[in-house]
């Protein structure tokens, strides 16, 4: 790469984050080139000495994109004071740097992406992209129609706007709920605020891909053809045709 790009793509190209969270640590300071402090607008080469963390940053040479089944009591982060375990501790044979994309909280399971590609991070992140996240859920108590009605419709919850795509009973205690966008603890604080306990929270699609057949705690390379799947959707977004 010989052509300057700005240097929050460099750093996803790196295997640091998505650009968004890039750009954050660009404004924080965090992010040096050439001995200066950068700042957003930064422009770079492969011959710019890029650091982070006090760590020189090289292009991945190799794009990674894996399907995981969380654990529940996994923690998707890089790190924890705590000493909780984390998702990465599952995908230590992986290896180049690679981060999760979007997150399941600490006691949620199923399905989450990793890689090392930033752009492919921000499609399947982004509300734009339109891509479902289904789940199934179960309570200590049914879930009654209404609940899920009044979900459906919108609602807002402590200045935070949430609304279900669509749901479907399996047992008036386990339903599957499909969301567009997925919110932070999103599910968790829609059932709280209707006093609904739930035992369980399992994501079992994302898109076009499947929880279906990996085991819990293991994982697999997405193949090419659900790769450009989600890549497809990207591109319909930026050509102005999104749903």
């Amino acid at each position: 790469m010989s052509e300057q790009i700005r240097l929050q793509l460099y750093m996803a190209r790196c295997g640091i984050g998505s650009r968004r969270h890039c750009e954050t640590y660009i404004r924080e300071g965090r992010v040096t080139v050439n001995g200066i402090t950068a700042r957003l607008g930064t422009k770079v080469t492969t011959s710019d000495r890029v650091y982070f963390k006090k760590r020189r940053l090289r292009p991945e040479t190799e794009t990674v994109y894996l399907a995981v089944n969380k654990l529940p009591g996994y923690l998707c982060a890089n790190s924890d004071s705590r000493g909780r375990p984390l998702v990465l501790d599952l995908l230590q044979e992986v290896s180049v740097r690679i981060f999760h994309v979007g997150r399941l909280d600490f006691r949620s399971s199923g399905l989450i992406f990793f890689t090392n590609d930033g752009t492919f991070a921000k499609i399947v992140s982004h509300p734009s992209s339109r891509i479902e996240k289904e789940y199934i859920i179960e309570a200590k108590d049914p879930i009654s129609e209404e609940v899920l009605a009044k979900y459906k419709r919108g609602l807002t919850i402590a200045g935070e706007h949430y609304r279900l795509r669509k749901y479907q009973y399996k047992t008036p205690r386990k339903v599957t709920l499909t969301l567009i966008e997925g919110k932070n603890r999103e599910i968790r604080r829609v059932f709280q605020h209707f006093r609904v306990n739930l035992k369980r929270i399992h994501r079992v699609r994302i898109g076009c891909v499947e929880i279906r057949g990996l085991p819990a705690g293991g994982y697999r390379m997405l193949s090419r053809k659900e790769i450009s799947w989600f890549v497809s959707h990207g591109q319909r977004e930026d050509d102005g045709r999104g749903d």
